[in-house]
């Protein structure tokens, strides 16, 4: 226990001392939100990926998907890597980066508001983060609570105040910069940690080619007759495992606090880097978060799901690890968490501030002012979201949690399409805009609310959010065809940029003269 805690201290230390150290990066929003636009590839590669994962992947989706669908849910891993690092990075890094820069947005409100002169469109776009990223805050609490139960004798209330207050001073401190350099550390301990914890669990199952033959054995009747079927190929759902890798790999395209990510990138080298690094990053740490929890069927006679849940699974299958890896456990889940917390309030904060308090309620915010506002909003939001931890931890409430799957459907339904098209399309028209935000937010909500007036497949938040973020990429153009057209010098005007004439050196491109 000395030891858990002293591993715990020095971790606390490190995060606290760095937000300090970076005071001077946050002097102005510029700094504070994105950093000066001058992060490098590590840091930005880092801050992406350990943003994308937090407990909320660890424990319970890890734990859930690998239970319904056995070795077959790496398949969400891997999708995490290809489709939500790899491919977000090639198509979104460089023209977010561009784009964002020339219509001076920090924010994505902010740019859907000066790519088509809309203030309403910047407001309800803020109220839309507003509302799904509390939520989604909240979550994150959730899948600490069963490993602190496993891994020390305190009240998990301790824990979640522990846990906001120290992001909050860092976050506070440093802005994003800190946030980057902390996600680097945090990266780094996610990186070791679920590589060291995967070869503990598997060597106590008798090694790979053992454990995969002991999935082979399970059976359960209730969700497949196939013999072997934990241990195929594609498990025994591929329709409902396919929703999943949308849900969790395509969303990020259009998650504020991902997208978000690339504005702040330094320059050319560091999107090339960058998008290696980053894809790597989620191949380890979302590819062995879901491949350790296919096999959590090798443990069942010590989880029951129907009692615990599927946060039970992963919790239990590391119990019996020894106290230095339940420690390493701990603290990988706690950066997890954390760096996903501090990448999620700078998102919300920034956005209520430029987005929607400046000029629409507070005439005239001095640059001074609005970082006093966001450090201001910093704590109200995770104030909120502990408080709401809290009442589902003391209450039993489940349905805090089961919001994070209805946020990040509602968040990228309504704004990838609008989002991904503003960047390469100059007829994107501005009611395509509005009917991709009502349709993916109005979607999920009714799926939250009302679920049974939906078509059954779509009754899963998982489902009816991989389908609201398919739907946009067909509604946005139809819309786009038979809507009023842009204005032709505003459009011309944002695509601008990318006529933009950048001298490099040979060895990057080939001149005219080159033979």
């Amino acid at each position: 226990m000395i030891l858990k805690v002293l591993i715990l201290v020095v971790y606390f230390a490190v995060l606290v001392g760095i937000g300090l150290y970076c005071r001077k990066h946050s002097t102005d929003v510029n700094g504070f939100v994105l950093g000066g636009r001058a992060v490098g590839p590590w840091l930005t590669a880092f801050a992406y990926g350990t943003s994308y994962f937090s407990a909320v992947v660890f424990v319970g989706y890890a734990g859930q998907f690998g239970w319904k669908y056995g070795i077959a849910a790496t398949w969400a891993g891997i999708g995490n890597a290809v489709i939500g690092s790899l491919l977000a990075w090639v198509i979104l890094g460089r023209r977010t980066r561009i784009m964002t820069q020339h219509l001076d947005s920090a924010t994505m409100p902010q740019f859907f508001g000066r790519r088509f002169n809309s203030t309403p469109l910047k407001i309800v776009a803020s109220a839309i983060i507003f509302i799904f990223l509390i939520p989604y805050t909240a979550s994150l609490y959730n899948g600490l609570s069963r490993l602190f139960g496993m891994a020390f004798d305190i009240d998990y209330s301790v824990c979640i105040i522990l846990m906001a207050v120290l992001t909050a001073v860092y976050v506070i401190a440093g802005g994003y910069m800190a946030t980057a350099i902390n996600d680097f550390i945090q990266g780094i301990i996610m990186l070791g940690g679920i590589s060291t914890i995967i070869v503990a669990v598997i060597k106590s199952k008798g090694g790979l080619m053992t454990a995969l033959d002991g999935l082979a054995q399970v059976s359960d009747p209730a969700v497949s007759a196939t013999p072997g079927v934990f241990a195929s190929f594609f498990g025994p759902d591929p329709l409902n495992l396919m929703f999943v890798v949308i849900l969790t790999s395509l969303g990020t395209w259009g998650l504020p606090q991902m997208v978000q990510k690339f504005y702040a990138i330094k320059d050319e080298k560091a999107i090339q880097k960058g998008t290696i690094i980053s894809t790597i990053f989620a191949l380890v740490v979302a590819g062995g978060c879901y491949f350790l929890g296919g096999f959590g069927r090798l443990f069942s006679d010590q989880i029951d799901v129907v009692a615990n849940g599927y946060d039970s699974v992963i919790p239990t299958m590391l119990q019996n690890l020894s106290p230095i890896l339940i420690a390493l456990v701990v603290i990988l889940v706690l950066s997890a968490s954390m760096s996903t917390l501090s990448s999620l309030v700078i998102a919300s904060s920034s956005t209520l501030t430029i987005d929607f308090l400046k000029d629409q309620f507070i005439k005239n915010m001095s640059e001074k002012k609005q970082v006093l506002m966001i450090r201001i909003l910093i704590v109200v939001f995770i104030a909120i979201s502990s408080i709401l931890a809290l009442i589902q931890y003391k209450s039993s409430i489940t349905f805090i949690a089961q919001l994070m799957g209805i946020s990040w459907g509602a968040l990228a339904g309504s704004f990838l399409a609008p989002f991904l098209y503003s960047l390469y399309w100059k007829k994107t028209t501005k009611a395509a805009c509005w009917a991709s935000f009502i349709f993916g937010s109005g979607i999920m909500i009714v799926d939250m609310l009302v679920p049974s007036i939906l078509p059954k497949i779509m009754q899963s938040p998982i489902n009816c959010g991989a389908i609201a973020m398919l739907a946009g990429l067909i509604i946005v153009p139809v819309v786009s065809l038979f809507t009023p057209k842009p204005d032709p010098k505003l459009v011309e005007d944002a695509f601008a940029c990318y006529e933009k004439e950048t001298v490099v050196t040979q060895k990057t491109a080939l001149g005219d003269s080159a033979k």
